[in-house]
């Protein structure tokens, strides 16, 4: 028997799914999570670094779907987006009609929309639907405190970032680099807690195995599982962590900027809620 919780959001989160896994990891924190419902799921594509980015949004999709079977919850819509910068070419996609969708839907939870990518989604469906911004909240894994630092989630499209950021009339808490970087982990920690928490657990692992690292990137013996922070404002407290807040301009919503956050606290929250997805799953009826 668990305690009754009560739902506090609803959460449209959007992702490049087909890169980093800590994308996936978190998004499997956010469907196992009661207090948040996640009606949406939208895919941005990735960095030209690591390849050619086309269909790297559709990829990422199946990345997300696949994970949703594997949950076997509630099934929110998923969607792709596109696979070019915000200024080079068409953007339109079904991922940014989804996020207008979302938004302008009535429902009396208040809308998180949770973006640990690239803004490209985001600053498309602000600019086909100005009136959304004042509907919802945007939470940005992204950016960065220091100026001069380079930040994977700006940089892949950084024309989308600005135009994002520019908005007076849109709410924003960011989790900058310096902040997500806490959420440091060792590989040797994933590959006992991911693969050894049941079959959600294990498909997490698996993405990490599969991942094709470039041979340029130098991989250590850590990961940060940096796309985690925003549970604590979707499912979870941020109580325990700290911000600083201004508003964008006068009169304009508010910025929220967080510099450190509760580790142990998403730790420990995601690694209980994957033992006990597979405690019910392997008690439910038909289930061995």
């Amino acid at each position: 028997m668990s305690l009754r919780i009560t739902r506090r959001c609803r959460v449209v989160v959007d992702n490049d799914w087909a890169g980093d896994p800590d994308g996936l990891v978190a998004l499997a924190h956010h469907l196992l999570s009661p207090a948040n419902r996640v009606d949406a799921v939208t895919s941005s594509h990735l960095n030209p670094v690591f390849g050619p980015p086309e269909g790297t949004a559709g990829r990422g999709a199946r990345f997300a779907e696949e994970l949703v079977d594997v949950v076997d919850g509630p099934r929110p819509a998923v969607a792709a987006g596109c696979d070019v910068l915000l200024d080079a070419g068409d953007t339109r996609s079904a991922a940014a009609d989804l996020i207008v969708a979302e938004a302008r839907r009535d429902d009396p939870l208040p809308l998180f929309l949770v973006c640990a990518g690239p803004l490209t989604n985001v600053a498309q469906a602000l600019r086909q639907a100005p009136e959304i911004a004042s509907r919802l909240t945007l939470v940005w894994v992204g950016g960065a405190l220091d100026p001069a630092a380079f930040e994977y989630n700006r940089e892949t499209d950084a024309g989308a970032a600005r135009e994002v950021l520019a908005r007076t009339d849109l709410a924003v808490s960011q989790f900058p680099l310096e902040t997500y970087r806490r959420c440091e982990y060792s590989v040797a920690e994933l590959e006992q807690d991911l693969g050894g928490a049941g079959r959600v657990g294990a498909w997490l692992w698996q993405r990490y195995v599969e991942l094709p690292i470039p041979d340029f990137v130098e991989q250590g013996e850590t990961w940060p599982l940096g796309d985690t922070p925003p549970l604590l404002l979707t499912a979870l407290s941020d109580a325990t962590s700290a911000w600083t807040e201004t508003a964008s301009a006068p009169g304009g919503a508010s910025r929220r900027v967080y510099v450190d956050v509760d580790v142990r606290l998403l730790v420990a929250d995601l690694h209980a809620k994957l033992r006990r997805h597979e405690r019910q799953a392997v008690g439910a009826p038909g289930r061995v």
